[in-house]
């Protein structure tokens, strides 16, 4: 495992918010980030929220499940891999880019998914979609 994440799910509209760092890689990525040594996952996540989104507070915090796929960014010829375990909330206040986000995104439905890290194209998306947690058709 190369990265140890910890990523947050909010939905609005029927919308995923997504972020567009502004290094590394231009694919989507959920907010979040990887977990110090020693720190919960839920204190991973109000510590990377709060340094990607800016005053923003996760409020009925609960676990969707944990994700394992090519991390974005990396090569193929030397893929790194990604864990992410991924929690839906609301989110209190507005979110704005912060830090190394460079862009935020409501993503939707109709909306690119080549554009999405290669995680949430091949895991989260579609078990997201199989469990009835977003309502695209």
């Amino acid at each position: 495992m190369d990265f140890d994440k910890v990523g947050l799910l909010a939905v609005r509209d029927g919308k995923i918010l997504l972020c567009r760092k502004r290094h590394t890689t231009s694919l989507l990525i959920l907010p979040g980030g990887c977990r110090e040594p020693g720190e919960s996952a839920l204190d991973c996540l109000s510590r990377e929220l709060r340094e990607e989104l800016g005053e923003v507070i996760a409020t009925a915090v609960d676990l969707v499940g944990i994700y394992t796929d090519r991390a974005a960014g990396s090569s193929t010829a030397q893929p790194k891999t990604v864990r992410i375990e991924l929690y839906q909330a609301e989110l209190i206040g507005e979110p704005a880019p912060h830090s190394e986000i460079g862009e935020l995104v409501w993503f939707g439905e109709q909306d690119d998914r080549s554009q999405l890290a290669p995680s949430i194209a091949h895991k989260i998306l579609p078990d997201l979609l199989a469990r009835g947690i977003l309502p695209w058709g």
